[in-house]
């Protein structure tokens, strides 16, 4: 595995802190076997010690390596990203876009979880997450607090990129952060929180008028404008074209979305509004793309929106990310960002085996195999 990892990830433990001075570790490579039991088997510190002095890993207490996990937030998160930009990854992400997928344009599927220490009093941290369609493969990751909410504009946007959010995201500053850079945004609304307008009048556009004329399981689709005001220090109110595209949902469907509408009301304390409780039976979702991109398109570029609900899944069960176990702010960042360095080195190594026939062999020699082979 050591082969997998980037170039001077040993130099980098020295430089961002993680290793500074043996006593008991001999050097960085003992160091990421040590966490790596701790993190990757989910043991806990004094089992973690127990196992690293058994193996003639390290030789180092349970409060020891508490001090040191909470000293690798800052490498693990420099190790996270080099593999990230690791070519292989890139390269299947790439290869698979370019298969047909809206012009070979690049599919961003974000989103934002919560991750909780056990107990009342236990701090909260959000994750927030952007995977690559269709090769599934983590972009970019952001943790912080989790009363930092969700928004666009922390994700880096390529030209051509095509972001799928949920409603959390549909905030018009965050769509204009896409934007600006070259992207388009497929974000699901509701009535209240994007300022659409009619292209031709300007005025608000009324949505339940609009989606009303749908029938069960038909997408539709109108020309709209998002409004976006000035900000403060920022970029000038403008305006960007787009389209309000949805589809109607079943009986079944929709009286399942009422019934969620009037649960979140009663925990807020609030009163359902009427076009709050008819909108339910609507799915609407605000798009950029062009209108060559049809609204029966969009609503199913949508739904692969769920990739990154079973990428969640994955991460709490499997990971066990789910569950935070440190109860001081460094420590906690460390390990949630060592949970988050395993799950990417579970995926390159599954991408390193898919490359390499049982035989050892990289499949790309076989395509491209050498003029002449030496043979001793």
């Amino acid at each position: 595995m050591e082969a997998l990892l980037p170039d001077r990830w040993m130099e980098m433990a020295r430089e961002l802190g993680a290793f500074q001075r043996a006593r008991g570790i001999a050097d960085a490579r003992a160091l990421l076997q040590v966490m790596l039991i701790h993190l990757g088997e989910g043991c806990g510190l004094r089992e973690t010690a127990a196992r690293a002095s058994l193996a003639g890993i390290a030789q180092v207490s349970d409060v020891a390596l508490l001090k040191r996990l909470r000293s690798c937030g800052p490498w693990f998160e420099w190790l996270a990203q080099a593999l990230r930009a690791a070519p292989e990854l890139r390269d299947a992400q790439s290869d698979a876009g370019a298969q047909g997928l809206l012009g070979g344009r690049q599919l961003r599927v974000v989103d934002g979880s919560v991750v909780r220490e056990p107990g009342v009093t236990g701090s909260q941290w959000r994750l927030h997450y952007a995977i690559g369609l269709p090769g599934l493969q983590c972009q970019e990751v952001h943790l912080g607090p989790s009363d930092e909410g969700e928004t666009l504009k922390r994700f880096q946007v390529h030209a051509g990129d095509i972001f799928v959010a949920d409603r959390g995201y549909a905030h018009p500053g965050g769509i204009a952060h896409v934007r600006r850079h070259g992207g388009d945004v497929i974000v699901r609304m509701n009535l209240v929180t994007l300022p659409l307008a009619h292209p031709a009048t300007g005025q608000p556009l009324d949505v339940l008028q609009q989606v009303r004329g749908l029938q069960v399981g038909q997408a539709g689709s109108w020309p709209a404008i998002l409004k976006v005001k000035a900000e403060r220090g920022g970029q000038r109110s403008q305006e960007i074209a787009g389209r309000l595209c949805a589809v109607r949902k079943s009986a079944a469907a929709a009286a399942l979305g009422r019934e969620r509408v009037r649960r979140e009301s009663m925990r807020g304390r609030t009163q359902v509004q009427p076009q709050t409780l008819e909108a339910a039976g609507y799915v609407l979702v605000f798009t950029t793309l062009a209108p060559s991109v049809q609204a029966a398109q969009v609503m199913a570029l949508y739904r692969l929106r769920w990739q990154i609900e079973l990428e969640f899944k994955r991460l709490k069960s499997l990971i066990q990310l789910g569950h935070l176990k440190k109860h001081d702010a460094r420590a906690a960042r460390s390990w949630l960002q060592g949970k988050l360095l395993v799950a990417l080195l579970i995926a390159r190594l599954i991408a390193h085996a898919e490359r390499v026939s049982p035989w050892g062999y990289e499949i790309a020699w076989f395509a491209a195999p050498p003029r002449a082979l030496s043979v001793a």
